[in-house]
């Protein structure tokens, strides 16, 4: 079955960290860019952070400095290293790789 599975998802205080996994099964996405995007409550989905085949990476302002995506093509997987977290942070955080969705991981930041 082909599937993007997240996980690291949780409840965290302001100022703190999680790190999102993003693995995938049934393909092999060593070739492809790989996002982050989230959803939060009565918003429309937005970009997060993109890694390219090669390592390159991409980030929104609003997490610029703040967060770290990574890859792991061994692994089939996907991190995003979130550190210094805030409340606007919260939200459902969703893996893609055209044209494939997760199903996404909870992240709650409370202040």
């Amino acid at each position: 079955q082909v599937q993007l599975v997240e996980s690291g998802g949780g409840l965290v205080q302001s100022g703190g960290s999680l790190r999102l996994s993003c693995a995938a099964s049934g393909i092999i996405f060593s070739n492809d860019y790989v996002g982050w995007y989230r959803q939060a409550p009565g918003k429309q989905r937005e970009f997060v952070a993109l890694i390219s085949s090669e390592g390159s990476t991409n980030y929104a302002d609003s997490v610029k400095g703040r967060f770290t995506i990574s890859r792991d093509d061994a692994k089939n997987t996907v991190y995003l290293q979130m550190n210094s977290l805030k409340p606007e942070d919260t939200a459902v955080y969703c893996c893609h790789v055209r044209p494939l969705w997760g199903q996404g991981t909870q992240v709650t930041v409370s202040s």
